[in-house]
């Protein structure tokens, strides 16, 4: 094997550990390490605010963060060099690819996460520029991005609602101008200093409709005192609304979603292969996976065929023939002749080894139609094929088994 394929190996582990996690053990471990050495951080920079821990223990969280900026550090550099083995980046040139990668979110939030450090040890500054660099070690936090479902969940419901979140806050924005005017003149004889301009009212008018009510600012007059009573019960609904907007669209992305589906892991498929990140990013909203432990069956015969199923990472078998299975790997899919002809799954998919599988629904594969006609026209194709080699199987003659010396001698003696 030459030097450049031992080379490539490496870099493919290196992807498989940092980029896919759950689906390596190695990865798993590393995954874990990482975590826990986030919440670390986090811990130590409000630690080192408390003056007596930090004169007690100043060089040892010094050491601390030197040693998570190096970790963070190798970690980042092996991102963006194990990045060209990305499938969507594999056409373009190393440098081009890497340089893709690197402008992704994610990987700017590591960069920001280390790059003050390496700026201060090259150009020092004073005290309180120091403090301010300090502030951005918080973007450490936000590494937990990439290992928590839940947060980029989170995600996707304020990418997915931003039209009624952006709706909801204009509409509370108008409420707090309206009645910073109105409280105005209602107020401005009685309180001159505290009310005298619509802008210094809208303090009472915020802190009234958020219904935080600090008390430093209140309206003596009667007609304000009904109408500061009528601004609180307004409160209630109104900044109640960006929050039932969000928890109703986190419940619906999680009863969707059981596992968050990554842009890497679905560029891993042979079949969205040639499409570009952001065509893949597009599939990746329509997918959401499960994970089958070894023995475990994924579809049972018999069961309603409303989605088809692309294996993520291990292997599985399809019960077509007793005798006669058929073995599926990485990168794979079944159940789409169920999901096309409206109709139950005719055979068992069992797991073999641990699976990771992403489930695509028949709205999803609707809307992967509408976007994506040349995918759907090619799964189409393969379950035809798999079609006629299935009565192919049906039609071919079993093979009969072989009996046992106790039922040959059984049968010699009929």
């Amino acid at each position: 094997m030459s030097l450049k394929s031992v080379w490539r190996d490496w870099r493919v582990k290196v992807h498989d550990i940092l980029e896919v996690g759950d689906g390596n053990p190695i990865g798993r471990v590393v995954n874990v390490f990482l975590i826990v050495l986030i919440v670390a951080n986090g811990l130590a920079f409000a630690a080192e605010t408390v003056p007596s821990l930090y004169d007690r223990y100043g060089p040892e969280f010094e050491a601390f963060n030197t040693f998570s900026v190096m970790v963070f550090t190798v970690e980042y550099v092996l991102r963006l060099w194990s990045s060209v083995e990305i499938p969507l980046l594999r056409r373009l040139p190393h440098w081009r690819a890497r340089l893709n990668f690197a402008a992704r979110p994610m990987m700017i939030i590591d960069l920001l996460a280390i790059l003050p450090w390496y700026i201060y040890l090259i150009v020092p500054f004073d005290l309180r520029a120091l403090r301010i660099l300090r502030l951005f070690r918080l973007f450490r936090l936000l590494k937990l991005l990439r290992y928590s479902p839940a947060l980029l969940t989170l995600k996707r419901v304020i990418a997915h609602e931003y039209r009624a979140l952006l709706g909801a806050i204009l509409l509370m924005m108008m409420l707090m101008l309206f009645s910073a005017a109105v409280i105005y003149f209602l107020e401005r004889g009685a309180q001159p200093d505290k009310f005298g301009s619509i802008p210094a009212a809208a303090w009472w008018a915020l802190s009234t409709l958020t219904t935080v009510g600090y008390g430093d600012i209140v309206p003596v007059t009667p007609l304000g005192k009904v109408f500061g009573s009528i601004v609180m019960l307004l409160g209630l609904g109104m900044f109640a609304l960006p929050i039932a907007i969000l928890s109703a669209g986190f419940s619906q992305e999680s009863a969707l979603h059981e596992f968050v589906v990554t842009w890497s892991m679905v560029a891993r498929v042979p079949l969205f292969s040639t499409l570009d990140a952001a065509e893949v990013a597009e599939v990746t909203k329509l997918l959401y996976t499960r994970l089958f432990q070894p023995g475990a069956t994924i579809v049972p015969a018999g069961d309603a065929g409303g989605a088809m199923y692309f294996i993520g990472s291990g292997d599985a078998t399809v019960c077509v023939v007793p005798g006669q299975p058929i073995k599926l790997h990485e990168g794979d899919f079944f159940g789409e002749m169920a999901l096309l002809e409206h109709r139950s799954h005719r055979h068992a998919v069992v797991a073999d080894t641990v699976c990771r599988v992403y489930v695509l629904d028949s709205e999803g594969l609707a809307r992967l139609g509408r976007r994506h006609p040349e995918i759907v026209r090619h799964i189409k194709e393969v379950a035809k094929h798999r079609a006629l080699e299935n009565q192919k199987l049906r039609r071919a003659p079993r093979v009969p088994r072989a009996k046992s010396p106790a039922a040959k001698k059984e049968t010699e003696a009929q």
